[in-house]
């Protein structure tokens, strides 16, 4: 609910709580040859290069209602991406030089000013197992906003634009604000989990687990996908050219991949149970 003028508690000066979203996101894939390998991680390449990652941030900070300062960019070899995008809050005031009566030195013909400070990080990293079974696609999210805007109103059009077999999201709000009277917010909205900000569509097709702590305001969401179509995680085929235990052991090994990723934890047997 949108509070009216009366109800919203006044500031003084500017809101200093910084609000971080950390958005991890997995895709796994079977790649059973070193050709399908290579064809995989090429393909990753394409498709979340720097300037479709760029794309990406740029509509987040349109949901959050940010203004973009700044975009770098960079596509690696011999793979993964980086794009950093600085924002903030309001828009880019210019003010003139001659606004200054005593100059320490040169200045340009403006000053770019900004009292908040806020980014959008991305950096992707493609990998595969050395025995070329499974190859997997790594994308690290964080949306750092400092200010009234909130980088949770994005998180569910990065879980539509990456379509993740595991997620582990983090959020925490640092620092704190005052209001008139001197009397420190360390937060400025309510939060019980990450998960109130997920439709329950996309939380019907994952398994969850929350760790908060809550006097701190650190909410941590890890989720997993709970059923999957095998076609999607062949690379170049699909299941019908495969035996019944050719589909039963690759399944075995992907499900295997994700739980390590999902609990942290090597998973020698197959079977979380066995550990």
């Amino acid at each position: 609910m949108k509070l009216t003028p009366e109800q919203r508690i006044q500031l003084h000066e500017f809101n200093n709580l910084t609000k971080t979203l950390s958005f991890n996101m997995y895709d796994v894939c079977y790649t059973r040859t070193k050709e399908e390998r290579e064809a995989y991680i090429a393909y990753i390449d394409d498709q979340y290069n720097s300037d479709r990652l760029t794309k990406i941030l740029s509509t987040v900070s349109e949901i959050i209602g940010a203004h973009i300062l700044n975009i770098a960019n960079q596509d690696y070899v011999p793979q993964g991406a980086s794009v950093t995008m600085l924002i903030s809050e309001g828009p880019v005031v210019e003010v003139p030089t001659e606004s200054f009566d005593e100059s320490p030195g040169p200045l340009p013909d403006s000053v770019v000013m900004q009292l908040d400070k806020s980014h959008i990080t991305v950096h992707t990293y493609p990998e595969y197992d050395p025995n070329e079974s499974i190859s997997t696609f790594r994308a690290d999210i964080d949306v750092s906003t400092c200010g009234e805007i909130s980088p949770l109103k994005a998180l569910n059009y990065l879980i539509h634009s990456f379509e993740p077999d595991i997620m582990t999201i983090d959020y925490r709000v640092r620092g704190f604000t005052r209001d008139i009277n001197g009397h420190k917010l360390f937060i400025d909205h309510d939060i019980s989990s990450i998960q109130n900000y997920i439709p329950d569509e996309v939380i019907e097709q994952y398994q969850m687990i929350d760790v908060n702590v809550y006097p701190e305001h650190i909410f941590h969401t890890k989720c997993k996908l709970k059923q999957f179509d095998l076609n999607n995680y062949l690379f170049g085929y699909t299941k019908d050219e495969l035996t019944p235990k050719e589909q039963k052991d690759i399944t075995a090994m992907l499900v295997t991949e994700m739980d390590e990723i999902f609990y942290g934890k090597n998973i020698a047997s197959g079977s979380l149970e066995d550990t």
